[in-house]
């Protein structure tokens, strides 16, 4: 046994501190040991809420006879995806060489400077519909590795110039996307539009096509800039969104989604339950005017995800226990009653930093838009935990922590860009600028070149001295890229005031990525959402002095860009702080000012002005 990963920040490291095989953590440490022992290094990512991660480790990681050639003849490597991303993205793209069927758990052999030679997800015990089993692996790396060294040296080192020259290709930056081509993109999306059951999926998709939310391409439909030239864009957000909240990819209980459904009318979900979903899917219901919905994604947030110490856990776990036997979603088939009876899948409580920034970001939003206060101060409840433990003594960003153990993992340009873009929205939902200013700090800590940000300290140390060409990805998968997540977080500044160069630095991003994202739409729908927005003038709205009466309720509805309210004093900090839209912002009764493109009307105080 190995006590290597008891004392991890990762729950899904932690779960693997008992199993026979000798387990390192993700770190230097383990390369040295396979370099002074002349070993491979198998390197097993996953994530704790993954079903196959689960099988594969009661299948193989508990076997005493795996573990032991395992340890004998390898030096193991356990990683949490969500706890690395970049080293998860790296080994993704090597694996690419050798299998199509990426995923997780990804099974990957390096040679001791970490350079891939094989790989491949899950293996069986046994052989088993064409895959090799575990040990039927094991023995043929084995052997290649001390019988034909040079052709793994060679293999490897042909990947790694294959990632580097990926990695070196410099995309050709152009202009903005007009509304016109957005709206190409939004059209050429909706062509994959299953008007069926709803959602995306090819044109000749089976039955048993699997269906995900796809959040960032429902918010990238959702833009008020395609309204107009391409009304069904919302109409086709509303078709899907009403088809997933009706179908079991939603819990009828507390109200929070499945991660997706392995069947294409949303039946049969994977049933663990991500931050980063039900963070988007808040934001996709409450612009969609499923207030309901809204409501219950909101309840399961706070409710099962969010930690005593603030911060939203990473995920909920497929299975749980039930009548003794491992059960992946039964406790879901169960009513609210005779839940209570049952222990509840684990909670994935690691605390992502960006991810909590979506979750802080998305229950501003909404506790602004339905007035309801509980929601806010969730949401501010968040944001200082991550501020208080999230950052280190050099004021970088920390990825992830677990209780008190900090990772060591580093912040990613996700987690800056999250992380900003959520702290910008609860200063609007609270009035308080401090949270302004925290989310300019970050943003800026990223923008040397606004074309390519990126963050501070740079990758992950252990690519970085084997010499490893990183593989960030800036596609927006179930939640946005870096990239996007930054030009995100600087256009919200710039709507706050912050200055033309936020604009700017949104727009530079989009621009180096524009022609690939308008070419792909389904796979940059975070990136297109910020295009989207750069293409219209902006609509901002700032109620002074308002709390639950009529003009200030009214002001909260209007379809704005931005909705802040404040008092008067927060009005004249966010204009000392450098936040221009704040600017002369006074009232001594509630008051309401209509601003197009910054230029603002005259202040409104009663109801039938707000309506002309």
């Amino acid at each position: 046994m190995t006590s290597r990963l008891a004392a991890a920040a990762s729950p899904y490291l932690r779960a693997h501190a008992g199993n026979p095989v000798a387990w390192y953590p993700w770190g230097a440490e383990a390369f040295a040991e396979a370099a002074r022992r002349d070993v491979p290094v198998f390197i097993s990512i996953g994530y704790s809420t993954c079903h196959w991660c689960h099988v594969m480790a009661r299948e193989s990681f508990q076997d005493a006879e795996t573990a032991r050639r395992l340890n004998d003849g390898f030096v193991a490597i356990k990683v949490d995806r969500e706890e690395h991303p970049e080293v998860d993205e790296t080994y993704l793209a090597a694996a690419s060489a050798f299998t199509r069927n990426l995923g997780w758990p990804l099974s990957v052999f390096t040679t001791p400077e970490g350079r891939a030679f094989f790989a491949g997800t899950y293996f069986p015990p046994e052989p088993r519909a064409g895959m090799p089993a575990f040990g039927q692996v094991l023995a043929a790396v084995r052997e290649a590795w001390t019988q034909r060294r040079g052709e793994v040296q060679q293999t490897a080192d042909a990947v790694v110039e294959a990632l580097r020259a990926a990695e070196d290709a410099v995309p050709t930056a152009g202009a903005l996307p007009s509304v016109d081509e957005l709206a190409g993109a939004a059209r050429a999306a909706l062509g994959r539009e299953d008007r069926e059951y709803g959602g995306f999926a090819p044109a000749d998709a089976s039955m048993t096509t699997p269906k995900f939310p796809t959040v960032p391409l429902l918010r990238f439909l959702q833009a008020p800039a395609l309204a107009e030239p391409l009304p069904d864009a919302p109409a086709a957000v509303h078709r899907a969104l009403r088809a997933m909240a009706s179908s079991p990819l939603r819990d009828v209980v507390d109200g929070g989604f499945f991660r997706y459904a392995t069947r294409r009318d949303w039946t049969v979900p994977h049933y663990e339950r991500m931050l980063t979903d039900n963070a988007g899917l808040l934001d996709v219901a409450l612009d969609a005017g499923e207030l309901d919905t809204a409501r219950g994604v909101a309840r399961f947030l706070i409710d099962v995800l969010q930690r005593p110490s603030g911060g939203f856990a990473a995920a909920q776990d497929s299975e749980s226990w039930i009548d003794g036997q491992r059960s992946e979603g039964g406790y879901y088939a169960r009513g609210a009653d005779d839940r209570a009876a049952l222990e509840p899948p684990a909670i994935d409580g690691k605390i992502v930093t960006g991810w909590n920034g979506m979750a802080i970001g998305a229950l501003a939003r909404a506790g602004s838009r339905l007035d309801d206060e509980r929601l806010v101060e969730a949401a501010r409840w968040a944001a200082d935990a991550v501020l208080e433990t999230g950052v280190g003594p050099d004021g970088r960003l920390r990825r992830a922590w677990f209780d008190e153990i900090v990772s060591p993992a580093q912040a990613t340009l996700e987690d800056y860009g999250l992380l900003a873009a959520g702290l910008a929205s609860l200063a609007a939902a609270t009035g308080e600028p401090a949270y302004a200013r925290r989310a300019r700090e970050l943003v800026d800590a990223c923008l040397d070149d606004p074309a390519d940000p990126a963050v501070p300290g740079g990758s992950d140390p252990v690519l970085t001295a084997h010499a490893l060409p990183g593989a960030a990805s800036e596609s927006d998968g179930d939640h946005p890229s870096g990239p996007s997540a930054l030009a995100d977080a600087a256009f919200a500044l710039w709507l706050l005031g912050a200055g033309e160069r936020y604009r700017q630095a949104a727009a530079s991003v989009v621009e180096a990525r524009a022609a690939q994202a308008v070419a792909e739409p389904t796979s940059h729908g975070a990136l297109l959402r910020v295009a989207a927005q750069l293409a219209v003038p902006p609509h901002q709205v700032v109620a002074v002095g308002g709390g639950r009466d009529e003009l200030t309720a009214r002001a909260r509805r209007l379809p704005a860009d931005v909705f802040a309210q404040v008092t008067a004093d927060q009005a004249r900090a966010f204009a000392e702080a450098g936040f221009a839209l704040f600017e002369g912002k006074v009232g001594a009764v509630p008051t309401v000012y209509d601003c197009r493109d910054f230029a603002c009307r005259l202040p409104v105080t009663d109801v039938a002005a707000l309506g002309r």
